[in-house]
C-alpha cells in the first residue's frame, strides 16, 4: 500500500503537468484565432489565382506554349521517372493525433510507389526525422524547412516554392505531391493529398466560365503573363497550404491540451480520494491500537 509521502508527490506531480498542459492550451487558443484569420485571408487569393491560371492556360493552344518555360510545368514528363514528395508535418509533438496521421499517410503513399526513385522535402522536424528513419526504399531528402512553425510566412511558402521548382526543373522528376492537414474545424482536420506539379492536373475545363468574357489585350502577351504568374500562383498555393498546416497543428494541439488537463484533473481527484482514504485508515489504526493499549492496562 502506497504510504502518504508517495501519495502526496504523485498529486504534486499531477498538478505539475496539468498546469503546463493548461498553459499550452491557452497558448494554443490565442494563437489560433490569427491563424484563423490568416487561411481566411488567403484562401479566396489562393482561389482566384487558380481560376486565372486556368483561365489563360485555357486562352492559350499548344503551340503558344511550345519551347516555353510554362509548358514544361503543365504537361505531363519522365513517365515511370522519379517522384518527388512534399511532407508538411509539425515541428513538435503533443498535438494529439495531428502528425501521426501524417505519416501514416506518407508511409501508404511510399508504400504504394516502393521501387521508383523518390526525393523528399519535409517541412517540419517530424516529416524530417519520419524520413530519415525509413531503410529500404529509394529516398534522397532533396530539401528540409524546419522550425518555422507557427510563425510561418510568405517567405517560407516562396522558399519552398523555389526548391521545389528546383528541384522540378533540375532532376528527372515525374510529378510533386503535397501531404499536408487541412484545417476544416476547431475539432477536426482533414489529410489532403494533391499533385502541385505538372499543373495540367488542376485544370478542370477552363476556369470557372469556359473562357474570359469579352475581347482582352495582353502586355506584353498571354504567354509572357502566364509564365509570370505561375510562380506567384505556385507560392500562393504552398502559403495556404503552410496557413492551414499550422492552424489545423494549433487546433490539434488544443483540443489534446485540453483532454490532458481534464484527464490531470480526474486524477488528482481520485489521488485525493486514496490519500484521504488512506490517512483514514492509518488514523483508524491508531485508534484502534491506543484503546487497545488502555484496555491492557486497565486489565
Amino acid at each position: 500500500m502506497a504510504s502518504l509521502r508517495d501519495i502526496r508527490k504523485h498529486i504534486a506531480s499531477v498538478k505539475s503537468i496539468k498546469q503546463i498542459t493548461y498553459a499550452m492550451k491557452m497558448v494554443a487558443a490565442a494563437r489560433i484565432k490569427r491563424a484563423q484569420g490568416a487561411i481566411l485571408a488567403s484562401r479566396p487569393f489562393a482561389l482566384e489565382m487558380d481560376r486565372l491560371i486556368a483561365d489563360l492556360y485555357c486562352e492559350l493552344g499548344e503551340d503558344d506554349l511550345a519551347g516555353t518555360a510554362a509548358r514544361e510545368l503543365f504537361c505531363e514528363r519522365h513517365k515511370g521517372g522519379a517522384l518527388c514528395l512534399v511532407l508538411v508535418t509539425a515541428d513538435k509533438g503533443l498535438c494529439g493525433s495531428f502528425n501521426t496521421n501524417l505519416l501514416k499517410a506518407a508511409a501508404a503513399w511510399l508504400k504504394e510507389h516502393r521501387g521508383r526513385k523518390i526525393y523528399v522535402v519535409t517541412v517540419g522536424r517530424k516529416g524530417r526525422d519520419f524520413i530519415k528513419r525509413l531503410k529500404g526504399l529509394d529516398l534522397e531528402t532533396a530539401f528540409e524547412l524546419v522550425g518555422i512553425f507557427p510563425k510561418a510566412g510568405y517567405a517560407h511558402a516562396q522558399l519552398l516554392a523555389d526548391n521545389i521548382f528546383r528541384i522540378y526543373n533540375t532532376l528527372p522528376v515525374e510529378s510533386v505531391t503535397l501531404i499536408y492537414n487541412e484545417f476544416k474545424s476547431m475539432m477536426a482536420q482533414r489529410i489532403v493529398t494533391d499533385r502541385v506539379l505538372p499543373l495540367k492536373a488542376h485544370i478542370s475545363g477552363c476556369g470557372l466560365a469556359g473562357k474570359l468574357k469579352g475581347d482582352f489585350a495582353f502586355e506584353p502577351g498571354k504567354v509572357q503573363l502566364l509564365g509570370a504568374l505561375l510562380p506567384r500562383h505556385i507560392g500562393a498555393q504552398l502559403y495556404r497550404m503552410l496557413l492551414e498546416s499550422q492552424a489545423a497543428e494549433l487546433a490539434a494541439r488544443m483540443s489534446a491540451m485540453e483532454s490532458a488537463s481534464k484527464n490531470a484533473s480526474e486524477l488528482i481527484e481520485g489521488l485525493t480520494l486514496k490519500m484521504n482514504k488512506t490517512r483514514q485508515a492509518m488514523i483508524t489504526t491508531e485508534l484502534n491500537e491506543i484503546v487497545s493499549g488502555s484496555e491492557a492496562l486497565g486489565g
